[in-house]
């Protein structure tokens, strides 16, 4: 099955968070600094108020990056609408985010069951079906998102595997086929700890049942390259320079609107 979100030659870079070194993440001041780098595909992350507000946002909690104190599925959007990433960001709705950026792929990472309903509402009112990846750490988020999305679109919708998707293909044979089934993508980490996850091998198996394999996160142009060398189909970075600089020098750089 083809996948319009994947319809990109040769491996896909994606500025993870907008590409946190730089800017804020997952701010309009990321995405936008992505996209003025070249980057045609953005990774980020979904979470929904109280009230059923769509959010670019990554934590459950307002904490970490904007200094309050508050879960944001337990918040009306009033109130998180006041909070400042680095204490001078907004924090983005979805459907901004994606009608800013009509010309990028987004992959939405669901953080939250919340934040699933209103995901697919945006999607339906915004018509990107074909320019997101939808993904998830919960196989059964995943499951409940693709289910609801074809309540509102014919059109094959681009998903990621969850964990024990990513355990199937793993172990291999019939396990990793029936994984594999209606699914695009294995995003899975780089390594877990001092041991590499995204090895050849892996690559190979998921390759063999139809899957492309994007990589997370990765810094470090060295591990670039060697993923690259592996047969890697994707990276997400928070350092855009440096994967930019990577792929350019291998003749697989390519920039949006290029």
């Amino acid at each position: 099955m083809r996948y319009a979100f994947l319809d990109h030659d040769g491996p896909i870079a994606f500025a993870h968070r907008g590409g946190a070194l730089g800017a804020p993440e997952n701010t309009m001041a990321a995405f936008q600094r992505a996209v003025d780098l070249g980057y045609a595909y953005i990774e980020t992350d979904a979470q929904a108020t109280a009230d059923g507000t769509l959010l670019a946002f990554h934590d459950p909690d307002l904490a970490r990056v904007t200094g309050r104190r508050g879960r944001i599925a337990r918040l009306p959007y009033q109130r998180v609408a006041s909070a400042r990433i680095h204490g001078t960001e907004p924090i983005p709705l979805m459907e901004d985010v994606l009608g800013s950026f009509p010309d990028t792929r987004f992959n939405i990472d669901i953080k939250d069951e919340p934040a699933i309903g209103p995901l697919i509402r945006v999607l339906h009112r915004t018509g990107a079906w074909d320019r997101v990846c939808i993904t998830s750490f919960s196989t059964r988020r995943l499951a409940q998102a693709r289910v609801r999305a074809r309540m509102f679109t014919r059109e094959p919708v681009c998903t990621a595997l969850g964990p024990s998707g990513v355990a199937a293909v793993r172990i291999g044979g019939r396990a990793a086929r029936i994984a594999a089934e209606g699914v695009a993508c294995a995003q899975i980490p780089h390594a877990l700890g001092p041991v590499p996850f995204a090895t050849s091998s892996f690559i190979g198996q998921a390759h063999s049942v139809g899957l492309v394999v994007h990589a997370w996160t990765v810094n470090d142009p060295a591990v670039m390259g060697r993923l690259l060398d592996a047969g890697v189909d994707g990276i997400m970075t928070d350092d855009l320079e440096a994967l930019r600089e990577v792929m350019a020098a291998r003749g697989l750089w390519s920039a949006a609107g290029a």
